[in-house]
């Protein structure tokens, strides 16, 4: 079984943050899709944390419209979009979430040890 794999895009550019660059994602998927035992799932971020879950709405649009044109472009079903987590779900199941974190919604806030 390969392994199936979501890709991480930074689409606010956080310096703190992983994954890949919006502008360069499409110049890689050439190379990732000819990989013969990784399979794309999707696309996941994400965004800067914010006060109103409003805030998030712009990066959640940039990230499913990016999954849609290289869906379009390479011919590719990239059906999942990971994001929003427990402050901001809501938003983004409204701009097409297929997958949330909501950790902290079931567990509570964490705890730093010490």
């Amino acid at each position: 079984m390969h392994p199936r794999v979501l890709l991480e895009v930074n689409v606010a550019g956080e310096g703190s943050k992983f994954g890949f660059k919006s502008e360069t994602l499409r110049a890689e998927m050439e190379e990732l899709l000819a990989l013969q035992r990784l399979s794309i799932l999707g696309l996941m971020t994400i965004p800067p944390l914010a006060e109103k879950a409003e805030a998030s709405r712009k990066y959640f649009i940039q990230l499913r419209k990016l999954r849609d044109r290289l869906q379009a472009e390479f011919r590719v079903d990239l059906a999942q979009l990971s994001m929003g987590m427990t402050q901001d779900f809501p938003v983004a199941i409204e701009e097409g979430a297929t997958l949330v974190r909501v950790g902290t919604a079931i567990f509570g806030q964490r705890t730093r040890r010490k």
